[in-house]
């Protein structure tokens, strides 16, 4: 049988990440995937994480089934969290997931249940899971432009893609932080595609995966509030994965909004029927830690101040990159730079100029420009620069 298989392809990100552990010069530098690290290199376990954890495993009593849907106080937290203080959270339901990805899996099954071969839009540039996660599910997807030529959001062409979208499609949107660009709309532009989504019927799918890391958590989750407060059905995938730094304990959960109780009562429970198929239940830990920091005031005081400092991090690490670039005399790349928020931002250089900076500079990134803001040491900023602005200089 095993004969029959075709060769696959294999990840792009994991195939740079292991020829960076093959990397054997001292300066190499890993920029490709989206952890955070503090000024020292380490992705460390957060102060609110760890105390949660300390209570859980003096109080632990049992590791019992939790059912379907997973831990249901942490399903409860999350879509408080998530929608706010309103009227969503009583028309919305949660499972937990197998982290943001495993959302993205069950909400994409759940479209395809409902409507067989449905047509998702996504970015060009996306996430570079999101267009094989909706395939894998049985999706059509096209694509909507995301960025200009100088690397920002692009309202006029954005809204201009998706009044091609119809009412029986569904538009994959990222909340906050767009991975890989950075670039993000304004509150403006945001109303203006939850008018777009009214306006034409499409179903926004929100992918949640950075909120906290970009503006703040209230500002960044404003967008999918004002989305959920202005369409009849919304999808939402939220990770826990980078503001909690839960990582490998893959915890996540799966959102969705409806415009009746029976509707949203029956997607749940397509939810959970997809999840038995596909890993049964989702692992317990992460949700509980979740729960246990979000169920108390002074543990989420100390999350919600740990978080702002990851953010000024960030927020640093990019404000010193780009003060380097246009100190070499890089000012529009620099520009660009300045205008993004979260995690990653793109370069402005060619897969072949990336290529250069890998083998040149043992500087790694993807392919496409995308590079981890947020996975810099504090001393390596100024080798980053250097090297990005030795690729620029020979153009």
């Amino acid at each position: 049988m095993l004969e029959l298989l075709p060769p696959p392809p294999t990840d792009p990100l994991w195939d740079l990440t292991y020829e960076f552990g093959s990397d054997e010069r001292a300066e190499r530098l890993n920029l490709v995937l989206g952890v955070y690290r503090d000024p020292s290199g380490r992705t460390p376990v957060m102060a609110a994480v760890r105390e949660a954890e300390i209570r859980l495993a003096e109080r632990s009593e049992s590791k019992e089934y939790r059912g379907l849907s997973g831990n249901a106080a942490f399903n409860r937290a999350l879509l408080a969290m998530v929608l706010g203080p309103g009227a969503e959270a009583d028309r919305a339901a949660a499972v937990q997931t197998v982290a943001g990805s495993g959302a993205l899996r069950l909400l994409a099954d759940l479209i395809c249940r409902t409507r067989p071969g449905t047509t998702v839009w996504i970015s060009d540039p996306a996430y570079v899971n999101h267009r094989p996660i909706l395939e894998a599910a049985g999706l059509r997807v096209r694509t909507y432009g995301w960025c200009d030529d100088e690397g920002g959001f692009d309202s006029a062409g954005v809204l201009a893609d998706l009044a091609r979208a119809g009412r029986d499609d569904v538009v994959l949107l990222q909340g906050c932080c767009h991975n890989p660009t950075g670039a993000d709309p304004s509150r403006e532009d945001w109303a203006a595609l939850a008018e777009l989504a009214v306006r034409h019927g499409w179903v926004p799918f929100v992918d949640l995966a950075y909120h906290g890391l970009g503006d703040g958590l209230e500002a960044d989750l404003w967008a999918t509030r004002h989305l959920a407060a202005r369409v009849p059905e919304m999808l939402i995938a939220v990770s826990c994965s980078k503001n909690f730094g839960l990582y490998s304990d893959r915890t996540g959960c799966a959102i969705v909004l409806g415009a009746s109780d029976r509707s949203v009562r029956h997607a749940e429970t397509a939810l959970q029927n997809a999840a038995r198929t596909l890993y049964s239940m989702p692992p317990e830990h992460g949700a509980a830690v979740v729960t246990t920091v979000l169920e108390d005031e002074g543990l989420t005081a100390l999350w919600r101040a740990e978080l702002d400092a990851m953010r000024g991090r960030i927020e640093a690490n990019r404000s010193e990159l780009t003060a380097l670039l246009g100190a070499h005399g890089h000012e529009g790349p620099a520009r660009s730079l300045a205008r993004q928020r979260g995690m990653f931002s793109m370069l402005p250089l060619t897969s072949q100029e990336m290529l250069r900076l890998r083998r040149e500079h043992a500087i790694y990134g993807t392919t496409d420009g995308r590079i981890n803001i947020a996975g810099i040491p504090a001393d390596r900023i100024p080798c980053l620069a250097r090297g990005i602005a030795a690729v620029l200089g020979t153009r």
